[in-house]
C-alpha cells in the first residue's frame, strides 16, 4: 500500500471499526498524522504566535476518530480486538502496541476478514525473470 492509499484508505474507513488494515496503512497514517500535526503547528505560530495551538487542536480533533479506527483495524491484522487499544492508557502499554504494530498480521483471512494484502505470490525461480 503506498503512501496515497493508505490516507484515502484512513478517511474513507473514517470510523470503520471492522476489517483489517496492514502495517503500510497503520504506519503511513501515523506519518500522516503527524506532518499534519508539524504544519498545523507552524501555521498556529505564524497566525497566532508561540504557544497558541487552534489549527493544531482542529486537526487532532478531525484525525482523532480516523487513527483509532486505524489502529483497531491493525490490531484486527494481528487476530487481536480493538479493544486493546485502551493499553494506550498505560505507559508500558504504548510500549506493547508499539511493538505488536511492527509485526506482520495474520496470513491468509482471519476471524475479522480476509488478508488485506491478498494472497502471497508464488515464489518464482529464474525462469520467472
Amino acid at each position: 500500500m503506498t503512501f496515497g492509499q493508505a490516507i484515502a484508505s484512513g478517511f474513507r474507513n473514517y470510523a470503520t471499526f471492522t476489517g483489517r488494515a496492514p502495517r503500510s496503512e497503520y504506519w503511513y497514517w501515523a506519518l500522516f498524522t503527524l506532518v499534519v500535526g508539524l504544519v498545523a503547528s507552524a501555521i498556529d505560530t505564524v497566525l497566532f504566535g508561540p504557544g497558541t495551538a487552534v489549527i493544531n487542536n482542529l486537526a487532532s480533533l478531525a484525525l482523532f476518530l480516523p487513527g483509532l479506527a486505524v489502529g483497531a483495524r491493525r490490531l484486527h491484522d494481528l487476530d487481536r480486538t480493538g479493544w486493546w487499544l485502551l493499553l494506550a492508557v498505560t505507559v508500558i502499554g504504548v510500549v506493547v502496541l508499539l511493538a505488536w504494530f511492527c509485526f506482520r498480521g495474520t496470513d491468509g483471512p482471519n476471524r475479522f476478514g480476509p488478508d488485506p494484502l491478498g494472497e502471497p505470490l508464488p515464489a518464482t525461480g529464474p525462469e520467472g525473470f
